[in-house]
C-alpha cells in the first residue's frame, strides 16, 4: 500500500488541469500572530475549514488531526479516551494547542493538551503550523502550534442543524444560530453525542475478564457577541464549554464487567478582546482569556482521581505596517498557572502555581521573489527565571509556482506544575527543573499551478533537557528522604535527563488526474532518544495518506487511505507493536439548497488494530448524517 502512493505524488508535478481542489488561496493567523497570505507563510502549514469537519464520520479532534501530514495519534480505546497527538514525532506536550487564542494545557503529569475534550462540532477552522513557533508562543511550541477557531457570525440570521446515527449505538446532533443585528454580530451553538462503544481493554490472561462496552458522551456549549462600535474599533466576547464522560477500563483486568470505570472531562474556554484599526497602518489587540481543564475518574459512581488546571492569560499586540512589504509586530503577554490535585506534596497546600511575562517583537518582509521573518521573544518564568528564543526564515521564488524556504528557530517548554510541586519533583529549597530546550532547523521546497501543488518539507530538530521520571534522581525529591541501595522499576524523581532528535522528510502534493482529485502525502521520520539509541516509543518510521474524491452534479464520494507503519509500544523497543492500514469511505448528496446527506463508512476493512498495546480501536463503523439549512 505504500508503494503506491508515489505515483499520486509523481502526478501531482507534472499533470496539468483546470481546476485546483481545495487551493488554499487563504489567509493565516497562526504563524505569526498577524494576518498573513498563505503563500508568504515560511513554515510547513495546513488549513481544515468547515467542509473538512464536516466531511469526516467517526471520531473527534484526533481523528481529524491523524490524517494530516506528520501527525500520529495515540488513544486508549474510545473517542472520549485518553488521546496523544504526536507531530514530527514529538512527545504530546510539545505541541501547543490554541482555542480562540486561549491557551490549553493541563498542568498534570507531563502536561500537554487535552485532545479529547475539545467539541468537533463547533470548530469552524483549523490551522496548523509545523516546527518550533516559540519565538511567538513561548512555551510548549516545540513542535508546532495547532490553533482552532470556533464558529463565529455574519451577515443575515443563518441555522444550522446536524443529525447522525450510526453503529456503536451512536447518536449525535448540533445547533448553530449566527447573524447580525445592527452592530453586533451573534454565534450560538450547542452539541450532543451519545454511544455505546466498544470493548475498548483486549485482556487474555488471569483473573478472568469479561468483556464490557465503554461508552462515551460529549454535551458541549459555544456564544459569542461581537460588537463592531465603528469602522476602527471592536469589542468581543465568547465562551465554548464542554462536559465529556466516557467508559474506560483500568489497566489491570476487572474480573466482571459490573465495574464501572468512568473518566470525566470538563473543559471551558473564555475570551474578551478588543481590537482597534488607529490608522491605515497600526493595529492593535488587547485580549484576557482564561481555560479551564478538570478531569477525574470515577469508579462504581466513588471519585478515584482528580486534577484541575486553570490557565490565564492576557496580551496586548500591535502591528505596523511599515510599507508595502515591511511589517512589525510587537507583543507583551502574560501567563498565569494553577494546578488542583491531590498529588501535590503538603508543603504546596494541595495546589501549585506559577507565571511567565513574556516580550516579543517580530519584522516580516516580502519583496518581489523575496520573503524573510525575525521573530525574537523573551519569557521571564517565576520558577526557573529567563529564557531567550528566535526564529529567522527566508523564502525565494525562483519562477512562477515554485517557492524555496529555509528556517532556523528555538523554542522551550517549561516543566508542568506537577512536575514541580508533587512529591517527585524537586525538594524545597533544591534545584529547580530546568525548561526543556529545543533547536529546529528545516529546509522547505514547493509547487503550485493550477490544480497541481506538492511541497518537499526536511527537518531535524533537537531537544534536550527533557524532563524524566528516573531512578537516578533518587534523593533529589521528597519521595525518598533515605537511599535506596536497589530501586524498582517504579522508583524514581523527576529530573532533566533524556535528548532527543526528531529528523525527517515530509512529501505532499496533489493533482487532477482521470477526472479524479487526488491529495496523497508520505512522512519518513526518525524520532529518536539520544541517549539510548532507541526510537522514541509508539511512533512509527513510515506514514502514508492518500484521498482520492470525485464530485459529480449534487453527489460527491471520497475514498481515504491512512498507513502507519510498525512501532515499538515502548521507549526500550522491546515490545512491538504491528503496523496497519485504515480504509474509509464517504458518499454524500445534497438533496437541494437547504438539505445535505451524508454516509460514512469508516475502516471498512474491519482492520484489528492498536495504537496503544492493550487497548482497542474502534471497527468498522457506519454513520449517516444530514445538515439543514433552513431558510430563516
Amino acid at each position: 500500500m505504500l508503494r503506491a502512493l508515489p505515483l499520486a505524488l509523481t502526478a501531482a508535478l507534472n499533470v496539468q488541469a483546470q481546476v485546483a481542489p481545495n487551493k488554499l488561496d487563504q489567509v493565516m493567523v497562526t504563524a505569526t500572530r498577524s494576518k498573513l497570505s498563505l503563500d508568504r507563510v515560511l513554515a510547513d502549514t495546513t488549513v481544515l475549514t468547515r467542509a473538512d469537519i464536516e466531511r469526516q464520520g467517526y471520531g473527534n479532534l484526533v481523528d481529524l488531526l491523524s490524517r494530516q501530514g506528520c501527525f500520529e495519534m495515540v488513544r486508549n480505546g474510545n473517542p472520549g479516551s485518553s488521546s496523544s497527538v504526536f507531530l514530527r514525532g514529538a512527545h504530546n506536550q510539545h505541541t501547543l494547542l490554541l482555542v480562540d487564542g486561549v491557551r490549553m494545557d493541563t498542568q498534570n503529569g507531563s502536561g500537554g493538551a487535552a485532545w479529547e475534550a475539545i467539541p468537533l462540532a463547533q470548530i469552524e477552522r483549523v490551522e496548523i503550523v509545523r516546527g518550533a513557533a516559540s519565538a511567538v508562543y513561548g512555551s510548549d511550541a516545540v513542535a508546532g502550534v495547532i490553533q482552532i477557531f470556533t464558529r463565529q457570525g455574519g451577515d443575515g440570521a443563518q441555522l444550522e442543524l446536524g443529525g447522525a446515527l450510526g453503529s456503536l449505538g451512536l447518536g449525535k446532533g448540533d445547533m448553530h444560530l449566527s447573524g447580525r443585528l445592527g452592530d453586533f454580530d451573534y454565534a450560538l451553538g450547542a452539541a450532543l453525542e451519545r454511544a455505546s462503544g466498544f470493548n475498548i481493554l483486549r485482556v487474555n490472561n488471569a483473573p478472568p475478564y469479561l468483556a464490557d462496552r465503554d461508552g462515551w458522551s460529549q454535551e458541549s456549549f459555544n456564544g459569542r457577541l461581537g460588537w463592531q462600535i465603528n469602522a476602527q474599533h471592536r469589542l468581543e466576547a465568547l465562551h465554548t464549554r464542554a462536559d465529556s464522560d466516557s467508559g474506560y477500563d483500568d489497566a489491570y483486568a476487572k474480573p466482571a464487567p459490573v465495574v464501572d470505570d468512568r473518566s470525566l472531562h470538563k473543559t471551558e474556554i473564555s475570551r474578551a478582546l478588543w481590537a482597534a484599526q488607529w490608522t491605515k497602518g497600526l493595529s492593535t489587540e488587547y485580549s484576557r482569556g482564561q481555560s479551564t481543564e478538570r478531569y477525574e475518574t470515577t469508579s462504581n459512581g466513588r471519585s478515584t482521581y482528580l486534577t484541575e488546571t486553570e490557565v490565564r492569560q492576557q496580551s496586548l499586540g500591535a502591528s505596523w505596517q511599515w510599507t508595502a512589504g515591511q511589517q512589525i509586530n510587537l507583543q507583551l503577554e502574560r501567563r498565569e498557572d494553577q494546578l488542583i490535585n491531590s498529588g501535590l506534596r503538603k508543603s504546596a497546600g494541595g495546589q501549585g502555581s506559577r507565571s511567565q511575562d513574556a516580550v516579543a517583537a517580530s519584522y516580516l518582509f516580502s519583496q518581489g521573489p523575496w520573503d524573510a521573518q525575525l521573530h525574537m521573544r523573551r519569557d521571564k518564568d517565576s520558577d526557573f527565571g529567563g529564557v531567550n528564543t528566535g526564529t529567522l526564515a527566508a523564502g525565494w521564488r525562483p519562477a512562477t509556482g515554485w517557492r524555496v524556504w529555509a528556517s532556523a528557530g528555538s523554542a522551550f517548554r517549561a516543566p508542568t506544575l506537577y512536575q514541580i510541586f508533587s512529591q517527585y519533583g524537586p525538594k524545597d529549597g533544591g534545584a529547580a527543573l530546568k525548561p526543556e530546550h529545543g533547536r529546529n532547523r528545516e529546509l522547505g521546497l514547493s509547487y503550485e499551478q493550477g490544480v497541481n501543488r506538492a511541497s518537499l518539507t526536511v527537518y531535524n530538530n533537537r531537544i534536550k533537557d527533557l524532563i524524566s521520571y528516573d531512578a537516578g534522581f533518587i534523593g533529589q525529591c521528597p519521595a525518598y528522604p533515605v537511599v535506596v541501595p536497589k530501586p524498582a522499576t517504579w522508583d524514581g524523581c523527576y529530573g532533566n535527563l533524556a535528548r532527543v532528535q526528531l529528523r525527517g522528510v515530509s512529501l505532499q502534493g496533489g493533482t487532477e488526474l482521470l477526472g479524479l482529485q487526488w491529495q496523497a502525502g508520505l512522512d519518513w521520520q526518525d524520532p529518536r532518544d539520544l541517549v539510548t539509541d532507541k526510537r522514541l516509543g509508539r511512533r512509527a518510521k513510515q506514514l502514508a495518506n492518500l484521498r482520492v474524491s470525485k464530485q459529480l452534479q449534487d453527489w460527491t464520494g471520497g475514498v481515504q487511505l491512512r498507513a502507519v507503519g510498525s512501532r515499538f509500544d515502548d521507549h526500550a523497543n522491546t515490545r512491538p507493536l504491528g503496523g496497519y492500514a485504515l480504509l474509509n469511505l464517504d458518499l454524500g448528496y445534497r438533496v437541494n439548497s437547504q438539505v445535505r446527506l451524508q454516509l460514512n463508512l469508516d475502516n471498512a476493512l474491519d482492520k484489528a488494530y492498536q495504537t496503544a498495546s492493550g487497548y482497542a480501536q474502534a471497527p468498522r463503523t457506519l454513520m449517516l448524517s444530514v445538515r439543514l439549512n433552513p431558510k430563516l
